[in-house]
């Protein structure tokens, strides 16, 4: 029997740990808890009601607010933090991390400071105590469905196949199904990129547009992401796949992504500052579409959904203007 330690107990974090609860192999689970309150309550209680309420988190699931219990014994470390605390959060681990841990960043951004993938993070602040083994795992999965026992599949990528083998493994069960990749880049970028594309998507539908407007932005939004992604060293066919069109759909049209309703606010007239500031979790989407216009710009790669996008969120244009100057840019061949 593992033990799978999950870094960071958000949603997705909660949710995940739910999940390998219920695969075919069989783990012992810790599940590091940033707050204090929320650790408690799911000792005592069973229950996430701060990121993820009216799910029971089985007890087979060890809270635990230190690093060394979380970690003692583990064989994979599964992060699911936000990006922005990622480099710190590895760093106080730092410490109680052993050579025959494998890693497995579920985080969705970018490291918003070196514009790095996570598994990057991992790989510098890791690499120096020993070079470490790293996955990354991504896909259409929203945290309540999965917790819910959704049928869901993701997408687990390393450049070591053994390793995306034994996590396809370990994670898979009846209502969880990992397809396995050699293409982390290209994962952990349609991870990122696709919450811009859906903050656009929230803001055509807080317009009042309609099912057109969102199938052009949603394909042209994925060429975007592959161009950038390719210019990064990832392979085409993974915007394809489920890390790629398949999360941009389900971010882009669901109603449980939170990078959704940031734009749909925002279409409605309502301030960033006051959007995010009534938000308890992270819309990724807000700080990646800076990291994003940054890679853009270093890549020389066209993506003018982002642009418009940065143009709405830190410099004060208004949602409509942005729309009508994508509709207006110069016509050319698809």
């Amino acid at each position: 029997m593992k033990k799978i330690a999950v870094i960071g107990a958000g949603s997705w974090g909660t949710a995940l740990a739910i999940a390998l609860t219920r695969s075919r192999a069989k783990h012992s689970v810790s599940l590091w808890v940033y707050e204090t309150d929320i650790c408690e309550s799911l000792r005592t209680r069973r229950v996430n009601d701060v990121f993820l309420p009216g799910f029971e988190v089985p007890r087979e699931v060890a809270a635990t607010n230190d690093f060394a219990e979380a970690l003692q014994g583990a064989e994979i470390v599964l992060g699911v933090m936000p990006s922005g605390h990622a480099r710190g959060l590895y760093t106080k681990m730092l410490p109680h991390v052993k050579p025959e841990m494998a890693f497995v960043s579920a985080t969705k951004g970018l490291d918003h400071a070196t514009l790095e993938r996570i598994t990057e993070v991992i790989e510098q602040v890791v690499g120096q105590k020993f070079k470490p083994r790293v996955a990354a795992l991504s896909g259409p999965s929203f945290a309540k469905e999965v917790a819910r026992g959704d049928p869901t599949a993701v997408v687990i990528a390393s450049k070591d196949a053994e390793l995306a083998r034994t996590v396809q493994e370990e994670f898979a069960g009846p209502t969880f199904r990992l397809y396995a990749s050699d293409d982390p880049a290209g994962v952990q970028l349609g991870g990122a990129v696709k919450n811009v594309i859906a903050i656009a998507a929230g803001v055509c539908d807080g317009l009042g547009f309609g099912h057109n407007t969102i199938a052009a932005l949603i394909t042209r939004g994925l060429a975007e992401m592959t161009r950038l992604a390719v210019a990064l060293g990832a392979q085409p066919k993974t915007m394809a796949g489920l890390a790629g069109m398949g999360d941009l759909v389900l971010t882009c049209t669901g109603g449980l992504s939170r990078n959704r309703t940031v734009g749909v606010e925002l279409g409605k007239g309502r301030k960033l500052d006051d959007i995010v500031g009534a938000m308890r979790m992270v819309a990724e989407g807000v700080g990646t579409t800076v990291a994003t216009m940054q890679l853009a710009k270093k890549m020389k790669v066209e993506m003018p959904i982002t642009e418009q996008m940065h143009a709405v969120l830190y410099e004060g244009k208004s949602p409509r203007e942005a729309i009508r100057e994508l509709m207006e840019r110069a016509l050319k061949h698809e």
